[in-house]
């Protein structure tokens, strides 16, 4: 369908205690102010409907409830680890916009007295956005290691493609053809199949 260069994976937050020390934890890009952990992160009952704070690349603020906040396995260790205070946790590779909205999938997701038909609705209506936003919520769901919602994105864009052609797929994804008719004739020969 065409070369795609692989871009650079997002970094994840990191923080452990090693040999008793106090350790550092980041979940931002690199020469950041990195935050040093607490000892003894562990959590308690007390934390329960407790709220953090997040920032987003645009520096807005959001405020949910630890519960929901630790759908986000990224943010789940650095809770755990003792890494989150009352300074809140930044989040360079998630705007606002797509903050939001992951913040409202997490919620409606820690609600437990939702019927799995409910959640369905929700998660249909929920991923029924432009291209552009589709892509961006994948790409949080991944950064935020949050697996419901990276498996839900995901699915949305395999099912968009399912049954189209090679050109097709080309211009919804807008990729550019960059093999000479030759090499494409080579594939198609080599891999027919995938032109099907």
């Amino acid at each position: 369908m065409g070369r795609q260069q692989r871009g650079s994976s997002s970094g994840h937050a990191a923080c452990r205690h090693r040999h008793g020390s106090r350790s550092r934890c980041s979940a931002g890009r690199r020469g950041q102010p990195i935050p040093t952990c607490r000892p003894g992160g562990e959590k308690s009952n007390a934390d329960e409907g407790k709220m953090i704070t997040l920032f987003s690349s645009d520096g807005e603020r959001f405020e949910m409830t630890q519960e929901a906040a630790a759908m986000s396995q990224t943010i789940h260790h650095m809770i755990e680890d003792g890494c989150v205070d009352d300074k809140g946790v930044h989040l360079p590779n998630v705007g606002s916009k797509i903050l939001a909205m992951v913040i409202e999938y997490c919620n409606k997701h820690v609600a437990s007295s939702e019927e799995k038909e409910d959640l369905k609705s929700f998660d249909d209506g929920f991923v029924k956005v432009d291209q552009p936003t589709l892509f961006d919520i994948i790409l949080a769901a991944n950064y935020l290691d949050i697996k419901q919602l990276m498996e839900l994105s995901c699915q949305t864009v395999a099912d968009s493609i399912k049954g189209k052609s090679v050109e097709e797929i080309r211009t919804l994804f807008n990729i550019e053809n960059d093999f000479t008719p030759e090499e494409e004739a080579e594939i198609r020969k080599e891999n027919p199949w995938a032109f099907e």
